[in-house]
């Protein structure tokens, strides 16, 4: 896999946004679109949190409970509704990841994605654990064992040729007050720019910034 975004547009990644969109009743076209910003600004999030030892190390035991098999059963987990423990874990992921900034990325994730804010976050509570079984499979195929493995881990993933517009995309939704500015300015080069470019900032233009 060389990227998150190229699982979104996988069949097992299109299944999860049909899943991920009836349990939460929205639009998959705009779950699709909240998801291709989301997943990148969460694996940013725990980038930046394993760029210390004790973030790395909290964030490989992690891993170690999130295996991949929730991925192998979708249906199942789809199929009466997600089940509230896969929700509070969930939860308990965004809380990590994001910290006091769990809010302020909602809005802006929100702003951006035309979805209310409260769906926003119900839909990262059911990703999250998702997006935890993608990244612990992958570290077991890769054999990832340290802080510096996780870390090129979650830069290869979030894309190894993002260029510098798109990790300021990332590092504003995280870093934002809430007042929206700073996101609206850094996503509008983002998002508006040049459709013809690969990568994160290509696909979110498509996505966003009209067709």
């Amino acid at each position: 896999m060389s990227g998150i975004l190229d699982l979104l547009n996988s069949d097992l990644g299109k299944t999860i946004i049909s899943g991920v969109a009836g349990q939460t009743g929205q639009d998959e076209s705009k779950t699709s679109g909240l998801l291709t910003m989301a997943l990148p600004v969460l694996m940013q999030a725990m980038k930046n949190n394993a760029s210390t030892p004790q973030g790395a190390e909290g964030l490989m035991n992690a891993l170690g409970k999130h295996d991949g098999s929730v991925l192998e059963n979708l249906g199942g987990l789809f199929g009466g509704g997600v089940d509230s423990n896969v929700l509070d874990d969930g939860d308990k992921i965004l809380g990590h990841v994001l910290g006091g900034k769990q809010q302020n990325v909602q809005n802006a994730l929100s702003q951006k994605s035309g979805i209310d804010a409260g769906s926003v976050g119900q839909i990262l509570k059911v990703a999250a654990p998702l997006l935890m079984g993608v990244l612990g499979k992958q570290s077991r195929q890769q054999n990832v064992s340290s802080s510096n493995g996780i870390g090129d881990l979650l830069g290869g993933l979030i894309g190894g040729n993002s260029n510098q517009q798109e990790q300021n995309f990332l590092t504003a939704i995280l870093d934002a007050d809430g007042d929206g500015s700073v996101i609206d300015d850094v996503a509008g080069m983002v998002l508006g720019g040049d459709k013809k470019k690969g990568g994160l900032g290509g696909m979110l233009g498509g996505l966003f910034g009209g067709k």
